[in-house]
């Protein structure tokens, strides 16, 4: 089993990863449920992927407002007390001589006003999402429609919150624009109908997105920033882009534009061809010469290769790393990854 280039330390910017291993994003609903706060059980839970060698952890969706939250537990990055509870997870991470990055989460219209404080989901357009909200088990509400005031604003919330970040000592943020939330939802023209200016061609919809990672730049630095971007969409199954290749070149130029340097284009299947008998990282990489994070129900064989043929430059496991703490170690020894189980890794803490 070749699993070298994984295991390889790497320096980006000013981070020194231990390991080319990432921690995907993944929704815990371990927060407390009214004040948002994380408690010692996550403290411990992100020190032991750190003490394992994980390069850098992203976090669980953080939310950046009330309004943001879509199930619950959430964690927030938007009050005094959130930000001390999240130091305790940073000092831990770094006393084990890890890296971990908040990624910042709003749901947009995915959500409903007993979750939001009762208020009703934003979203570009009044356009109502189907199906369930998650663990809520209640329809999608309809969203109401942001209006310039409301955009500006909900701006405003995505920098204070990457400002609390480095408060709470996290190395960098990285912004969750991807699986149909609020930031896709304005890049989409399913959800999009606007007729300003963050709404019509594609890069006039792509015009939030650009604005929210040009307020989170200016507080938290351009190599400190990641952009997690989609074709996939969580409440849309079998959504597909007309024309993958254009989607990614103007997505490319806006993240070119803004000066990022890591991008983590998310996709549940690394191996599945999109367009032209390419992959959707192998589109991206055609495009981007900087950081890219893969993902996608990876192996370490898979990724270790993708890493040595350049399509990614670090790879994110998520499941497998629910159900061994102690990932990193497997590897090295080459002992077996055990299993992933929802009935059990999802329901604890490891």
């Amino acid at each position: 089993m070749e699993n070298t280039e994984l295991l390889k330390s790497i320096n980006i910017g000013n981070w020194y990863l231990k390991t080319k291993i990432v921690m995907a994003p993944m929704t815990r609903s371990f927060a407390n449920n009214n004040t948002g706060t994380v408690g010692n059980d996550i403290v411990t839970y992100y020190r032991k992927r750190a003490k394992d060698g994980i390069g850098l952890i992203i976090t669980e969706g953080i939310n950046p407002s009330p309004r943001g939250k879509g199930t619950f537990g959430v964690p927030g990055l938007y009050t005094t007390s959130q930000v001390d509870a999240w130091r305790k997870v940073t000092e831990a991470v770094h006393e084990e001589g890890g890296n971990i990055v908040a990624q910042l989460w709003h749901v947009g219209r995915l959500t409903h006003h007993e979750l939001t404080g009762g208020l009703p989901p934003q979203a570009p357009s009044v356009i109502k999402a189907d199906g369930l909200v998650h663990r809520l088990r209640k329809p999608y509400e309809t969203p109401e429609e942001m209006s310039l005031n409301d955009i500006k604003n909900v701006i405003q919330e995505y920098a204070m919150a990457a400002r609390n970040a480095i408060k709470a000592g996290f190395d960098g943020v990285e912004i969750h624009g991807a699986h149909g939330y609020l930031i896709d939802q304005f890049n989409s023209e399913v959800t999009n109908k606007r007729t300003d200016e963050y709404g019509g061609d594609i890069l006039n919809r792509l015009l939030f997105m650009k604005e929210v990672l040009h307020a989170v730049i200016q507080e938290v630095g351009q190599d400190r920033t990641i952009i997690r971007f989609s074709e996939i969409k969580d409440d849309i199954p079998g959504y597909k882009w007309t024309n993958p290749e254009v989607n990614i070149k103007a997505l490319v130029q806006v993240f070119k534009e803004v000066g990022i340097q890591i991008i983590h284009p998310s996709t549940n299947n690394f191996t599945e061809k999109m367009a032209s008998g390419m992959t959707f990282h192998q589109l991206v990489r055609k495009h981007w010469d900087g950081i890219i994070i893969g993902v996608g129900n990876l192996n370490t064989e898979i990724a270790s290769k993708a890493i040595k043929d350049g399509t990614i430059d670090l790879a994110a496991f998520g499941r497998p790393l629910l159900a061994n703490p102690d990932f990193v170690h497997k590897i090295k020894e080459g002992h077996p990854i055990k299993p992933y189980q929802a009935a059990i890794d999802l329901k604890y803490l490891k």
